[in-house]
């Protein structure tokens, strides 16, 4: 799809932004089309982002356990619509939209259906989410996206400037998982007024954001070429997670910053932290 001089690339696997351009500039960092996503690149999280602690949650008084499918961590990651087929339902010069319907299985025992909806314009690449629930009980649901906004050309991340709307770091265990939050004000992660990433490493979760006068909370990422990559999430999104990518195979490690709005924050199926509980026939 394109507008004027932006050009982004969707992809039928995980419904995931394969590229994302502007002239010359990746905003986002790509992916070979015959590659596979190398960390959840651009990638739908649906229907929980993150991670769920050993894949085990409890939902009206009914025990659950997921596949686990990031074994070095004993969780369940992301959702399970990556790596998918998901389906075109609609197409434009501009514009493009998906659909997937998690059908019943053991581990998450319910029926959803998400669409979303890709559109560049003037104002960049808007995304925008429908999940419905189509079962007949009520179901856990969440929603997040794994953006790899990129460094300029050349550079690594070290030498970008950070903005984040938030005022709280969820505290991770080993496994990523949170045991408590504390406030960012005035400590290595406070990066309410940007400020230079340097070395710092990050996979963090961060909750309690700010918003604009919209209800938008922001996240904004410059290079040293001085062209920004912003990004907004509307008020359904109360986290942020941001990873400096360092595991990422060469050439890719810390030339780009997973930054991903979250609806619920990492556990969410077992700590309830933003979840949403979804009746039969709602949608969000």
């Amino acid at each position: 799809i394109s507008h004027g001089e932006a050009r982004a690339t969707i992809t039928e696997g995980s419904a995931a932004v394969r590229e994302y351009r502007v002239g010359d500039r990746d905003v986002f960092q790509s992916f070979g089309e015959h590659e596979i996503a190398p960390a959840y690149h651009g990638a739908v999280l649906v229907p929980w982002p993150n991670r769920i602690a050993a894949g085990r949650y409890a939902f009206d008084g009914e025990e659950h356990q997921l596949a686990i499918n990031e074994p070095e961590r004993n969780s369940a990651l992301h959702g399970l619509a990556c790596w998918r087929p998901w389906t075109l339902v609609d197409q434009g010069p501009d514009r493009v939209a998906l659909s997937f319907r998690i059908l019943p299985s053991p581990g998450y025992p319910f029926q959803l259906e998400t669409r979303v909806e890709y559109r560049l314009d003037a104002d960049g690449l808007r995304v925008t989410t429908t999940s419905a629930n189509r079962g007949d009980r009520p179901c856990p649901y969440g929603l997040g996206f794994h953006p790899y906004v990129a460094a300029a050309p050349g550079s690594v991340i070290d030498e970008c400037a950070l903005t984040l709307d938030v005022r709280r770091r969820l505290l991770p265990d080993e496994s990523l998982i949170p045991k408590g939050d504390e406030p960012v004000a005035g400590g290595d992660y406070d990066f309410r007024a940007a400020r230079q990433v340097g070395a710092l490493t990050l996979d963090d979760a961060f909750a309690d954001v700010v918003r604009d006068a919209q209800g938008r909370s922001w996240a904004r990422l410059q290079g040293v070429d001085g062209r920004t990559a912003a990004l907004w999430a509307d008020e359904n999104f109360g986290y942020w997670q941001v990873y400096s990518a360092d595991r990422l195979p060469e050439p890719m490690a810390r030339r780009a910053m997973a930054i991903e709005p979250m609806t619920a924050a990492p556990n969410a199926f077992n700590t309830g932290d933003g979840l949403v509980r979804l009746g039969p026939g709602e949608s969000f």
